[in-house]
């Protein structure tokens, strides 16, 4: 495997594994398996992927770093063993990479607070606000009580 490879699978794990312990998780995740997916491997690598995650949230402050160097090395093998197999190529490896770097940055910038009111009286109950509503279908149970004349 030429440097430029070796390279790239290990920045993509690194920034995999930065991932798997932010909000922004559930995307990589469904981005990986996609790769994953394309590559040929099989469905255990997703199962991977989220024992990995679980291992990392489970850990405390002082085994973090290496915990994530474990599995950082783990995902660098995993990668490597995808390249030498030829299941991808640098190009691949490098749009996987950019993806996951932009996962990285994007959910601090794209937060807004959000600040809601509620005027006019007072709510005896549940209130939702929402822009908009569609196909919304409400299911209502009566008791037995409720139909008997009694």
């Amino acid at each position: 495997m030429d440097g430029e490879l070796a390279a790239l699978a290990a920045s993509g794990a690194t920034t995999l594994v930065s991932l798997m312990v932010t909000d922004s998780w559930t995307h990589a995740r469904e981005l990986v398996g996609r790769f994953l997916m394309r590559t040929g491997s099989d469905t255990a690598a997703i199962t991977d992927l989220d024992n990995a995650r679980t291992q990392l949230l489970a850990t405390s402050a002082p085994e973090d770093e290496q915990a994530a160097s474990g599995v950082v090395a783990q995902w660098h093998a995993r990668l490597q063993q995808l390249i030498e197999a030829g299941s991808i190529t640098s190009d691949d490896l490098r749009v996987l990479l950019i993806s996951l770097q932009r996962l990285t940055t994007t959910p601090a910038a794209g937060r807004k607070t959000v600040h809601n009111e509620i005027n006019g009286g007072v709510q005896h109950g549940p209130v939702i606000q929402s822009g908009r509503i569609t196909g919304l279908t409400f299911h209502v149970h009566q008791s037995s009580s409720a139909t008997d004349p009694d």
